[in-house]
């Protein structure tokens, strides 16, 4: 009640008092009228530990940080004047460190361009297409691919060396698979699958072999036939892409091929190269993923060491390169969740190993290490779950120091030797702005703030954090943004916004990205956020309970805020929807389907409907493989609750979707009209995981009239006014 009564004290406030304007369709979808939201200066790298690069009306600047004063490091003109190609100077597939050369890729080529020589450069003229132009540390060499294969080339031009010579569809080198690309490396990778040395004298690259992993076609309709496009695609239970490391030495131009005991399937990465270049660091972890092991390999000796290994019931998580660091005396400095949560690791070279964090919380990443003065600088949720803040501590040990305010969400990035940081900030009560920092989290200066004077005078709705019981004690993060004229007499509709995958939260005290969700709240509609106790707020030990039956808490949970929500006077219990993509059009399918009490309407956007149709890493990670766990799989497919499926769901996908298949919301659609059941659809031709472009204004519209309809199609768009109690 404690919580009510602060709520109600809240409810007519906004962020400005007697606001009058409203936010509109086209000026948030259609960026039309004044901008509410600016951008923050553009801010891609620091140049060195004084200086950062910040892209600021179409150049290049080194600004200072110290006294902001800016010197132009690169001018869009000056490539103008050397070549009629048109290549986005501001955004280069690479740079040297200090810009003085550009590496772009044009019509499936790649040219460069030099600042001292003012020229640009063909590199290339492969009849393959080139990918992932990526300089050597020194600058004086550029790796790429291209057909399967790896190519190395002095950047200043000159004929390429081919380094390998079995490229195909069916055998990358250098170039991910695509489920590595997705699942293990990442999509920001590119699908870039190699690493240069710190000496740039070699390349560690990776070698799938994808020729026993199924193909799933994707078919474009565009044109009179239409294009069928094959994708190497291992569904759960099926065959992976087998993956060796190899090593290119520049000056002997060999490949040593390093051969691993484990047999069997299994994941292979490349994590990190020692600073002398002799050394690397590999993770390995099998099919179940519920072993990891960290390997060196030493190029002079040939062998393979364990350094360490990890085992657990459930699954390991394994390491992305920024949650790893190496250290001048070999020691290492990693993250590990095997004290139930996320904790910083000394990994001693005499092999000890030493927690330097703990506690209920999580480190969120390892953000700088100064090794002269013994200190890591860390991201953590310390203070709250939805929070995120700046700490500093000894290596050794201790206790964190915090160094950022005010209280909300901080992203930080350290000059070159960490002098300085940028702080990028917001909190649910304050949209986004960046400022610089020195060490010691000392506001120096405020580089830009993304309200603009026109969001004063919009009637934003009410934005506020708070928590949701459950019948076993849990207190579940909860947000939501409440109509601008809120009036606690009147009874609202809700719309429950979700993603609900394991370890992904949602609820966080960050400024929303857009304004959408504050737009829907201006048409009488309560916009609401909660996160279920496997996503990562309460630890390992609830996160572990998601292991083999996904969807089973997503909807006792989800059951317990809408519980919550219908003890609220101002809440309508029979207008409640839900909405989310991907993993929450999962979570939105299988709650209108296997709960139809609890929502009355739904959209499920581009949602794995059967775990047996999505891609092995993920899937088994949580579920194991089909055949070890086939109760598991059944009881979390929304295909096995047609028969309960009751009506009031909107599916979306795009044709081409890459990631969640669309065959997923057709078998779905299929079902349930041979079951005779309704059910709404609208398919986006050519669109991929997710829907841009204009096809992007037509979904919001789409969605808009949706909830629209359900909610308030017979009567007036806006609240219902409560009955007099008798």
């Amino acid at each position: 009640m404690k919580i009510l009564i602060l709520l109600f004290c809240l409810f007519s406030l906004s962020l400005h008092d007697g606001a009058a304007e409203k936010l509109t369709f086209e000026g948030i979808y259609l960026n039309r009228g004044e901008a509410l939201l600016r951008p923050l200066p553009d801010i891609p790298d620091w140049l060195d530990d004084l200086r950062f690069v910040e892209n600021r009306a179409g150049k290049l600047l080194a600004v200072d940080a110290g006294s902001g004063r800016t010197q132009v490091l690169l001018d869009p003109q000056a490539l103008k004047t050397v070549t009629t190609l048109k290549l986005n100077f501001i955004l280069p597939d690479d740079h040297n460190a200090d810009y003085s050369r550009l590496a772009f890729l044009y019509e499936d080529d790649i040219y460069v361009y030099g600042k001292k020589s003012a020229t640009v450069t063909r590199i290339t003229a492969t009849a393959a297409a080139e990918k992932n132009p990526v300089f050597s540390p020194d600058g004086r060499f550029l790796a790429y691919t291209a057909g399967g294969n790896l190519f190395v080339c002095a950047s200043s031009g000159g004929a390429p060396v081919q380094v390998t010579f079995d490229g195909s569809e069916e055998i990358l080198n250098g170039y991910a698979s695509w489920v590595y690309y997705e699942e293990i490396l990442g999509r920001a990778s590119r699908y870039r699958a190699f690493d240069w040395s710190p000496d740039s004298g070699k390349i560690a690259f990776l070698r799938f072999d994808q020729s026993r992993v199924p193909q799933f076609p994707l078919f474009d309709a565009a044109g009179p036939y239409g294009r069928l496009e094959m994708q190497r695609y291992p569904k759960a239970g099926f065959p992976n892409p087998t993956v060796t490391v190899g090593v290119y030495d520049l000056t002997s131009r060999s490949i040593d091929w390093i051969g691993f005991a484990d047999s069997g399937e299994h994941y292979l990465t490349v994590l990190d190269w020692n600073r002398d270049s002799q050394r690397l660091y590999l993770q390995w972890m099998n099919r179940g993923q519920d072993d990891w092991k960290l390997f060196t390999y030493s190029l002079r000796s040939k062998k393979i060491n364990l350094v360490r290994r990890e085992q657990r019931r459930t699954w390991v998580n394994a390491l992305a390169k920024d949650d790893f660091f190496t250290l001048a005396d070999g020691s290492l400095l990693l993250l590990t969740d095997k004290s139930g949560w996320n904790h910083l690791c000394l990994l001693q070279a005499n092999g000890l190993e030493r927690m330097i964090t703990s506690g209920p919380w999580s480190v969120r990443g390892i953000e700088f290490v100064d090794e002269k003065k013994g200190l890591v600088f860390f991201s953590a949720d310390k203070e709250d779950s939805t929070q995120t803040d700046l700490y500093q501590l000894s290596i050794k040990g201790g206790v964190p120091r915090r160094l950022t305010s005010p209280n909300g969400s901080h992203a930080v990035t350290f000059s070159k030797q960490g002098s300085f940081y940028l702080d990028r900030f917001s909190s649910l009560q304050q949209p986004p702005w960046l400022r610089l920092c020195g060490r010691d989290g000392r506001s120096l200066r405020l580089l830009g703030e993304s309200a603009s004077p026109g969001l004063s005078r919009i009637a934003l709705g009410k934005a506020e954090l708070f928590k949701i019981p459950t019948g076993d004690g849990l207190q579940l993060p909860a947000g939501w943004i409440l109509p601008p004229d809120f009036d606690a007499k009147n009874r609202y509709p809700v719309i429950l916004s979700i993603y609900g995958g394991p370890e992904s939260r949602s609820v966080s005290d960050v400024f929303p990205r857009r304004l959408d969700d504050f737009f829907l709240a201006q048409q009488g509609i309560i916009m609401l956020k909660v996160d279920h106790r496997g996503s990562g707020h309460f630890g390992r030990q609830w996160v572990d309970a998601m292991h083999r039956c996904l969807g089973k808490w997503e909807l006792a949970d989800y059951g317990s805020a809408v519980a919550y929500l219908r003890t609220l006077p101002f809440i309508d219990a029979k207008r409640i929807g839900i909405t989310g993509g991907s993993y929450g059009g999962y979570v939105a399918a299988l709650a209108m389907a296997a709960a139809p009490d609890l929502f009355s309407c739904g959209i499920a956007e581009f949602g794995v409907m059967d775990w047996s149709l999505y891609d092995s890493v993920y899937t088994e990670r949580y579920m194991d493989l089909p055949a070890e766990n086939p109760d598991g799989y059944r009881q979390a497919s929304v295909l096995s609750y047609l028969q309960t499926y009751r009506g009031n769901l909107l599916l979306t996908h795009g044709s081409m979707d890459d990631n969640v298949h669309m065959q997923n919301t057709l078998q779905l659609l299929n079902g349930l009209l041979d079951l005779g059941k309704p059910v709404e659809l609208m398919i986006y031709p050519g669109e991929h995981h997710g829907v841009r472009g204009k096809k992007a204004i037509d979904e919001a519209r789409l969605n808009l009239e949706f909830w629209q309809r359900k909610f308030f199609a017979s009567e007036q768009v806006g609240p219902v006014q409560q009955e007099k109690q008798e």
